[in-house]
């Protein structure tokens, strides 16, 4: 079992989220490849639920290279507009994908929101092949607020806009290392970690 998890695709096109989960993988002694080096195609996300959408992605990556695949879905929700952006974190200004007109809309439709509470919300399917009838399958939340002006240059998304409270910084503010330690997705990565390890 653990030597079939030596190497798994990794069912994302977003540079971000492969340098996160390639960072989060090699500890584990786990090689992610890229499903774009394998000329994997992106499948499509039309699913309300986060879970939904992972399992599609993985299964799609699974199915066009015979081999194990972990696919996450993760976006950020807040609390004053019902969970949104959510599942369509990465689309909530429309096409093509823009995380500058996403950060904008989202900022105006909180200017005058009583609260800006916030969290992102990450899920993580591991399949082991494209009929995987048990796929493992984690979770992760990391809880902060939105700030009306972007702080720091990493990250991605909605990293320069979501403030840490207890850190006094965005997450956009923090290294690299620091934020594979916190984030929903090092959280849902490490809950996976310990169903592989319990198997």
């Amino acid at each position: 079992m653990k030597q079939a998890l030596t190497r798994v695709v990794v069912a994302s096109a977003n540079p971000g989220k492969l340098r996160e989960l390639n960072a989060l993988l090699q500890p584990l002694g786990i090689e992610g490849l890229a499903q774009d080096a394998l000329a994997v195609p992106e499948t499509d996300e039309p699913h309300p639920t986060f879970l939904e959408n992972a399992l599609a992605k993985a299964r799609n990556a699974a199915c066009h290279t015979g081999l194990a695949s972990l696919a996450d879905d993760s976006g950020i929700l807040v609390d004053a507009l019902d969970g949104a952006p959510g599942v369509h974190s990465a689309r909530f200004a429309g096409e093509p994908k823009s995380d500058e007109r996403n950060n904008r809309k989202l900022i105006e439709m909180l200017r005058d929101a009583p609260t800006r509470a916030a969290h992102y919300y990450c899920v993580i399917v591991l399949m082991r092949h494209a009929h995987d009838p048990q796929p493992l399958v984690a979770e992760g939340s990391w809880h902060g607020q939105i700030v009306l002006e972007p702080r720091g240059g990493g990250g991605f998304g909605y990293d320069p806009y979501f403030l840490l409270p207890e850190l006094g910084r965005t997450a956009a503010e923090l290294d690299a290392e620091h934020k594979n330690r916190v984030s929903h997705r090092a959280r849902a990565l490490a809950a996976l970690a310990s169903r592989l390890i319990a198997l």
